[in-house]
């Protein structure tokens, strides 16, 4: 390939169906339980913690629409959630637990846990409500694959009314005549690239292709409007978005296209009474909402609303009866603003106001309400500090009312640390780290760390509170956060700085970031792990190649590690959509030069290297098991494997996909391994 000659030893790995590597799985598996058996009681006590901490039955915070309290419960000892509802008439405010049972008048949307059954994996997909509150349309994954079964139910009997439609994505949408589902269809490389309709009680051969995506860099998705007058879909790539809209009282009809596609443009849609609110980018990199009459419009025509300003980074917009949320990140922190609509046209609307929270590591987010016409909104603050918390928000006022703390039982919350400290990458650019510590820990050079990164497809790393992490916290470690480039952390053009030819730039923020915490004394420069998934496993095995001394260990969970091969083969899934993220080596020889350099399992390095921890399963299409199998084994042909003190541990999934195990309770078990794993790594499996 462009003059260059690849020898891959085990390129054989790639036909997931050779009896050779499922016999290699399992032998790693083997020698994974085999070489971590001492760790078995660390293991139980671990998820001994998680459930001590864990409100097992539990309710989530209600919402009304359409005349019901809408909700999901967990049950001690169930692996899944219930889905429920109860009607408003019954239940005047909202429904709570009866004792350690459902709320009383309970109608049983889903129950999971019966739908899963003895299965070994269960995820559902999507779950809709028909406009008129009688269907629900759901969808469910049975292997990982993320390919979808569509089943419709009678909500008051249970019966199923339609079942006929098979492996599809995730995306559902209702027309108002309750009879027509919307749906995508993935092609062979998962991509969804065909939008259909479907009416209720018909064969699946005899559903309409409503829109079709014939170029290979977009997805389809598709969705409906909170208020159910519009069926929205979308197309769209790294870079570009385009946007169509069908009036859900007439689905039969041709989708209208809002704006035309125009390249290096993205925008979405939320309409409103009289009009289109459209968040874009054609003027600004950090995007800003305009107003448009009606779809068919050219961008041009967009009308400026002037609600931000160019340093604010819009990540959302969100249209009610009486007012206008944005989502947004100021200087790396979120925030909502809420601008009241005192009329109709773009000049019906009143002054913003911003609602945050105080502290560097929190994290502000719009919640569910799925009633347009509410006064008041649901807000969720977390920190990594703080557990998750609902308010409820009443815009005219600016009331903040809490309605649930997300319960930790057992912890002195209160003995948590949160900072957030700026490391300086090797071309003087400041990168954010959001640590959180055990009062007990001081900043004198002795602690052990675990550094978590992710950086790629503008994706953020928003501070989060885990009650798993706790298990970590309780035992001497610190736990950061690189918001390296790649993600939006700091607006649009932070996602530029990471992709493509600057991808460079996220590896070494990651190890500026593991020198920051050395330097600011959080952690002891022989005791610091890093962790990444996905992406995030491609961020952190890279790092460690240009570093190797500069980790104890690295725990990369379903890794994007063989990164040349998997872009050579436009056949794959995904693969042609990520040359926007990473570059085309088919066609350029620069990009095919650039990725070459910085893929892990083109560059493992001879000699010695991090002890490293690879989690990864047999069904995942979007990090086919096969690249962490083929690194796994070339890290064993080349580096020096010291079984007890730079060991290489491979656990694979047998039975889930991208996302691993489904149940709350196998997830449990599978990061409590990981912890032990770690913990012993970093000298710190005695404490606690």
């Amino acid at each position: 390939m462009h003059g260059h000659t690849v020898v891959d030893d085990y390129a054989w790995m790639a036909d997931r169906s050779d009896p050779r590597l499922r016999t290699y799985l399992e032998a790693e598996n083997a020698y994974a339980a085999a070489r971590t058996a001492h760790l078995n009681p660390l293991v139980e006590q671990i998820v001994a913690e998680l459930k001590a901490r864990t409100v097992e039955t539990d309710l989530s915070v209600p919402v009304h629409h359409g005349g019901w309290w809408y909700y999901a419960r967990t049950i001690e000892g169930a692996e899944y959630p219930v889905h429920g509802r109860v009607a408003r008439t019954d239940s005047p405010t909202r429904p709570v637990l009866d004792g350690q049972h459902a709320p009383a008048h309970e109608q049983v949307l889903l129950d999971e846990n019966l739908e899963a059954g003895d299965g070994d994996f269960f995820a559902l997909g999507a779950s809709e409500v028909s406009p008129d509150g009688r269907l629900l349309a759901w969808s469910a994954d049975r292997d990982g694959e993320e390919r979808y079964d569509l089943i419709v139910r009678d909500i008051a009997t249970g019966d199923i009314l339609d079942d006929q439609v098979r492996r599809i994505g995730e995306g559902l949408a209702w027309s108002r005549d309750n009879r027509h589902v919307f749906y995508t269809r993935q092609d062979e490389a998962w991509r969804s690239h065909e939008i259909w309709r479907h009416e209720l009680g018909t064969r699946a051969e005899a559903d309409v292709l409503v829109l079709s995506e014939p170029d290979e860099r977009f997805f389809l998705s598709v969705g409906a409007t909170a208020d159910d007058r519009w069926v929205v879909l979308s197309s769209s790539s790294k870079t570009t978005a385009q946007v169509w809209l069908v009036d859900a009282a007439c689905p039969l009809e041709a989708p209208r296209s809002v704006l035309p596609r125009r390249d290096e443009v993205i925008y979405d849609v939320e309409p409103v009474a009289d009009g289109l609110l459209v968040l874009h980018n054609a003027e600004r990199a950090n995007f800003q909402v305009g107003w448009l009459p009606a779809p068919g419009s050219q961008v041009a025509d967009l009308l400026d609303l002037g609600w931000t300003t160019p340093d604010e980074f819009v990540t959302g917009v969100d249209a009610f009866a009486d007012f206008v949320v944005l989502s947004l990140r100021v200087d790396g922190l979120t925030a909502l603003r809420f601008v009241p609509v005192l009329g109709p046209g773009p000049g019906g609307f009143g002054m913003p106001h911003d609602l945050t929270f105080p502290g560097a590591t929190g994290t502000l987010t719009l919640g569910s309400t799925p009633d347009p016409t509410s006064p008041t909104v649901q807000v969720c603050h977390t920190s990594m500090a703080t557990p998750p918390a609902v308010y409820d928000y009443a815009v005219a006022t600016r009331d903040l009312t809490l309605l649930k703390a997300h319960p930790v039982p057992g912890v002195d919350l209160g003995a948590l640390r949160e900072t957030r400290i700026w490391a300086t990458a090797p071309d003087g650019v400041a990168v954010p780290v959001s640590l959180v510590h055990h009062a007990d820990v001081r900043p004198d050079g002795t602690a052990p760390a675990l550094l978590y990164g992710y950086g790629a497809y503008g994706i953020s790393s928003d501070p989060w509170f885990s009650v798993a992490r706790l298990s970590l916290l309780h035992r001497g470690v610190v736990f950061a956060i690189a918001h390296v480039r790649g993600g939006t952390e700091l607006g649009w053009d932070w996602y530029v700085q990471g992709r493509l030819e600057h991808k460079e730039n996220s590896f070494t923020d990651l190890l500026a970031c593991a020198d920051a915490l050395v330097e600011h004394g959080w952690a002891a420069p022989d005791r610091v792990a890093a962790e990444g998934g996905s992406a995030g496993g491609l961020l952190v095995a890279a790092g460690a190649t240009r570093a190797p001394s500069r980790f104890r260990a690295i725990l990369a969970q379903v890794p994007f590690v063989d990164v040349v091969t998997t872009m050579l083969d436009p056949s794959l899934p995904l693969t042609v959509t990520e040359q926007q993220e990473w570059g085309d080596p088919i066609g350029d020889p620069t990009a095919y030069g650039r990725i070459a350099a910085y893929s892990p399992y083109e560059t493992v390095p001879e000699g010695d290297f991090p002890a490293v921890v690879v989690t990864t399963s047999v069904h995942d299409t979007r990090v086919f098991v096969t690249e962490p199998a083929k690194w796994m084994a070339r890290l064993r042909d080349r580096v020096t494997d010291d079984p007890v003190c730079r060991p290489l541990l491979m656990r694979t999934q047998l039975t889930s996909g991208h996302a691993g195990r489904s149940g709350r309770y196998q997830a449990w078990r599978e990061i409590a391994w990981e912890w032990a794993v770690l913990l012993d790594l970093l000298g710190a499996a005695d404490r606690g």
